[in-house]
């Protein structure tokens, strides 16, 4: 499915280059000028970024507009998204219990969640709280489409993960997994006798006077100066509708300013404190920046920054290395909004960017971060970003046509399906996603799966069909029904699901 664009791939681009010599310890020159630039080659519609330095605020502020051409501008006020930069808050949330006592980096889940299961028996009776923080469950990143769009709720998203097979064995690679850290959330719920959303809240948000970040994009009835979403589709900037994805809240439903992530980027920075408020101590922040898998960067990535030493993951912050200093880094993305924060402890330095347009804002996001990062590093102009990332983007918007040629080409013309459109209708089930439906309108078929999951169908060919999804970030899938001996359909495959059993 061509719905959401890789945004963790192309956040990764936390790494490192080269060893600096000389600290200018100072914001780049023309700093302004340069977002603007970036923003606007970018096409992303607004952006906010801030910058932490020895325990304070040097930078915060907005470009662009929060809808293109509202003529409402950003500032450093103005709310985000930033999806899984949720991630860190779930961790320390879970860290807040490790200094009560009341929970340990290495229970097992199930000594929370009795009735959590997953494919493997043995995983599900030794997988812990750590694993399920560190990307190492065995399960891949897979299963998203339990999730996002769906009408499942929490727990039931977490239930039906039991039917995912695994796609390395446990603790052996990593494997980007959201709802391992939905199952965290759920942990924090069962220990507490709260909501994550409230314990979220009321022990890191409320704490650090972060008052405008919210938990769910349904808070936001009502507020000012919110950010809009908007994705580059068929080349055009477009409006999005904001994604509810409260039934996933503990891997990415966070919404703040960059303003506001400066007190939990000087929290983190601070060893757990921020002024006088001490939201986790400082055996937590150094057991999340632990190193607990490898997590390989892809060969772009390790052209982009020759000198990468190691890429690792913690219990949710990326770690690795940029011109010999500790990187601690994330990336967030829904429809329409992505993040990236970068904090080089050693340095005492932090930088949060938030843009409302996707796929662009990941790419402009990360010219703008290793740009201020370069400046206090001593290394301004060692390497151009804009040119490194334009080089990037134009490879991987290559790379997406090639894959569409490629489809298109293996398209076989003038065939007919097998039978008729109306012994394709019905009713199909999965163990996992659930169940999905066929039904005809005027002289097509319709795909109908939860209340969002609405596709047209067009033939491709043979028995395959080509379903277009009516919420158009959500893009493209090719369905290909199978016929059993008896000349009826038995399954159907939804490209990037599953098989759906005929019911």
């Amino acid at each position: 499915m061509s719905t959401r664009s890789d945004i963790q791939a192309l956040a990764l681009a936390a790494c490192l280059a080269l060893p600096g010599a000389v600290f200018t310890q100072s914001l780049p020159e023309d700093l302004d000028a340069y977002i603007e630039d970036v923003r606007s080659e970018w096409r992303v519609a607004g952006l906010s970024i801030s910058v932490v330095k020895d325990g304070a605020v040097v930078y915060a502020k907005g470009f662009g507009d929060r809808e293109r051409g509202s003529g409402l501008a950003v500032d450093e006020h103005t709310l985000f998204a930033i999806g899984s930069n949720t991630k860190a808050f779930t961790a320390a949330g879970l860290g807040i219990l490790v200094d009560d006592g009341k929970l340990s980096w290495d229970d097992r889940v199930i000594d929370h969640l009795p009735w959590f299961r997953l494919k493997e028996p043995y995983v599900t009776r030794e997988i812990t709280v750590r694993d399920i923080l560190s990307h190492r469950s065995g399960l891949g990143r897979r299963g998203d489409s339990n999730w996002y769009a769906s009408d499942f709720d929490r727990e039931e998203i977490v239930r039906r993960i039991r039917h995912l097979e695994p796609n390395s064995s446990f603790r052996s690679q990593a494997g980007y997994q959201n709802t391992m850290f939905l199952t965290a959330g759920l942990v924090i719920e069962a220990v507490t006798g709260e909501s994550w959303d409230t314990w979220i809240k009321h022990r890191i948000l409320q704490p650090l006077g972060m008052t405008r970040s919210r938990t769910s994009v349904l808070e936001l009835e009502g507020m000012d100066n919110v950010a809009t979403p908007h994705a580059i589709l068929d080349d055009e900037v477009v409006v999005v509708p904001h994604r509810n994805i409260d039934n996933i809240g503990p891997a990415g439903s966070i919404l703040s300013s960059a303003l506001e992530m400066t007190y939990w980027m000087r929290a983190m920075l601070g060893e757990g404190a921020f002024e006088e408020t001490r939201i986790v101590s400082e055996n937590v922040v150094s057991e999340v920046w632990k190193s607990n898998i490898i997590y390989p960067l892809p060969p772009s990535y390790t052209k982009l920054f020759p000198s990468t030493h190691f890429s690792t993951y913690g219990l949710g912050w990326g770690l690795r290395d940029y011109r010999g200093r500790l990187v601690a880094t994330h990336t967030g993305g829904i429809d329409g909004m992505l993040s990236q924060i970068l904090l080089l402890p050693e340095e005492e330095l932090g930088i949060v960017v938030l843009t409302n347009t996707s796929p662009s804002g990941s790419l402009a996001q990360s010219t703008v971060t290793f740009h201020i990062v370069d400046a206090y590093l001593g290394a301004s102009g060692e390497t151009d970003w804009r040119a490194a990332f334009r080089e990037l983007g134009e490879s991987q918007k290559k790379q997406q046509v090639e894959t569409r040629q490629k489809r298109d080409a293996s398209r076989v013309a003038d065939t007919t399906p097998t039978l008729a459109l109306d012994a394709y209708a019905g009713k199909y089930e999965d163990t996992m996603y659930g169940a999905l439906s066929f039904s005809i309108k005027g002289d097509a078929l319709v795909l109908r799966r939860h209340s969002d999951w609405i596709a047209d169908l067009e033939h491709w060919h043979f028995d395959t069909f080509l379903a277009r999804w009516r919420d158009p970030v959500m893009g493209e899938s090719l369905v290909s029904f199978r016929i059993a001996a008896n000349g009826k359909v038995s399954s159907v495959d939804v490209e990037g699901l599953a098989e759906f059993e005929r019911q």
